[in-house]
């Protein structure tokens, strides 16, 4: 792993928003790694961190078993900040006292500045009143020693503490969320005022050591990489290449399942544009053939990502000689691959990558983008010059539409979809808001509903729309359009495909629904 000179450790006790934390510390320009608590000695020891930050947790400290900071953090001469239970097991463990909160505090809260400290430098001053966004149950009833309070709220006497002496702070509420407006800032203090580091964590400084370490690590052999042409494949893609040159082949695998001209577009960008050797694999009759006469959703996910894996391996053994495969997994997946008491995390639904591929494949794995949030990725896309249309594109599913046209799929269903899916991306970029969307596609529902056009009656399918605004994809709220914008997508869409006569807006949230339908 790409390692910095300088660096925070982010113990993770199960927070959901944990990775939050490392974004807000990465913004402010300085390299942050998140560890399980579980796992926090040796990564303290490994990483030999400038500061550390506690994180919030769903547990309590009087649980039995509850997470707890590694004694060598605590022992350290080494900036520490709580957050949440982070700050209540900082008291836990140095001499206070936590007990259960006769005062809840969940959502927004107003807090009362009551001392200056180093933390609130140029951000709050004594007497202020912001806001802030508070998610705890528990609460502190007495402080270490060498601590004071430097913030108020009805339900947390200690909503803030300082020991600048030391320079350990803890905050009952959550400044890693948006919630929190001033809480990137404060974040920003702890690491680059509080611990004294540089902001010269970059893309640009990432870029240079990340194309040095896969030099070292892939020396004169060669590499494959499945490209998918989302995002992360191609900045992969981009970043390796320039890193070895020809010693890399992607290998790009059309299943049928690709948005209209998606194909061409892909194989356009990579061998013609960047010349990078690129192997185009026809698949689409292997794969609708496989699909015909699946209806469930995790079978179709199974399947296409086995008929992938086959496909991948026939090319690989065409070429020969390919000691790396390079994937494009970034750092939540990294994180959610154990869960937060160090053992492994649940499989909430099977994906289709090239992570799958078989152990009798022998290949060692590059994966430059592993310390990299999706945001992250797409900075570095600009870096390498990759175009703003793949730079921005929305998320895409690697089961493609298989998993937007619930029920059978074929290839007649495919084709009317993807001319639908069409026409509404076209009418959200003419409007302006293809990048306030984080993502939006068309459904091709199995449902038959009865229409009139011109004088006759049809019988023809729905097609679902949907849209959606979020940061990171675990929550999603529905995009507001407009209804004169609906009625002219309904409008082309009935007019212009055959098979559909009928056109709905998903209004669901995530939660309670998911963003994709199967």
């Amino acid at each position: 792993m790409t390692q910095p000179s300088e660096s925070v450790l982010i113990l993770d006790f199960g927070s959901q928003v944990t990775q939050l934390i490392a974004r807000r510390i990465r913004e402010a320009g300085v390299y942050s790694e998140i560890v399980p608590f579980a796992k926090g000695g040796e990564a303290f020891e490994r990483l030999q961190p400038r500061a550390v930050i506690l994180s919030g947790s769903p547990a309590s400290v009087s649980d039995d078993g509850s997470p707890r900071v590694p004694d060598a953090v605590l022992a350290a001469d080494v900036p520490i900040l709580g957050i949440c239970y982070g700050e209540q097991v900082l008291c836990e463990q140095t001499g206070g006292k936590v007990g259960a909160s006769g005062h809840r505090e969940f959502g927004r809260a107003d807090i009362q500045v009551v001392d200056d400290c180093a933390l609130f430098d140029g951000v709050w001053a004594k007497g202020d009143r912001p806001h802030v966004w508070m998610s705890h149950g528990d609460r502190i009833e007495a402080i270490p020693p060498g601590f004071r309070p430097v913030a108020v709220s009805d339900g947390a006497p200690f909503a803030a503490i300082a020991d600048d002496d030391r320079r350990r702070y803890g905050v009952q509420f959550h400044p890693e969320v948006v919630h929190t407006p001033d809480g990137a800032a404060l974040l920003a203090n702890f690491v680059l005022k509080v611990a004294g580091m540089a902001p010269t964590w970059s893309m640009a400084g990432f870029r240079a050591a990340k194309i040095a370490e896969i030099r070292e690590q892939v020396g004169k052999e060669k590499v494959l990489c499945g490209l998918s042409g989302g995002v992360d494949s191609s900045v992969a893609a981009l970043l390796i290449h320039e890193a070895i040159g020809d010693q890399l082949t992607c290998v790009f695998v059309d299943h049928g399942l690709l948005r209209q001209g998606e194909a061409e577009q892909v194989v356009s960008l990579f061998r013609e544009h960047y010349h990078i050797p690129l192997v185009h694999v026809d698949a689409s009759d292997v794969f609708m053939a496989g699909l015909a006469g699946i209806t469930d959703p995790e079978k179709k996910r199974k399947f296409i990502g086995g008929a992938f894996i086959d496909v991948f391996e026939a090319e690989a053994k065409k070429i020969g000689g390919a000691r790396f495969l390079a994937q494009g997994t970034l750092y939540p997946d990294v994180i959610e691959s154990v869960s937060f008491t160090g053992g492994p995390s649940v499989t909430i639904k099977s994906h289709h990558n090239v992570g799958g591929l078989p152990a009798r494949m022998n290949m060692a794995l590059v994966e430059p983008l592993r310390e990299l949030f999706k945001d992250e990725v797409r900075r570095l896309g600009v870096e390498l010059g990759l175009p703003p249309a793949f730079v921005g594109r929305h998320p895409f599913p690697g089961p493609g539409l298989a998993i937007r046209i619930p029920g059978e799929v074929t290839k007649e269903a495919c084709d009317t979809l993807r001319k639908a899916d069409a026409i509404y991306l076209e009418e959200i970029r003419k409007a302006g808001l293809y990048d306030d969307i984080w993502q939006a596609f068309a459904v091709l529902l199995p449902v038959r509903t009865v229409g009139v056009m011109g004088d006759g009656r049809t019988y023809d399918k729905v097609c679902g729309l949907r849209a959606v605004t979020s940061v990171d994809g675990m929550t999603a709220d529905v995009y507001p359009f407009d209804s004169a914008f609906l009625s002219r997508c309904a409008t082309r869409i009935v007019n212009e495909v055959q098979g559909i006569n009928r056109v709905v807006y998903d209004y669901t949230s995530k939660p309670p629904g998911t963003i994709e339908w199967e």
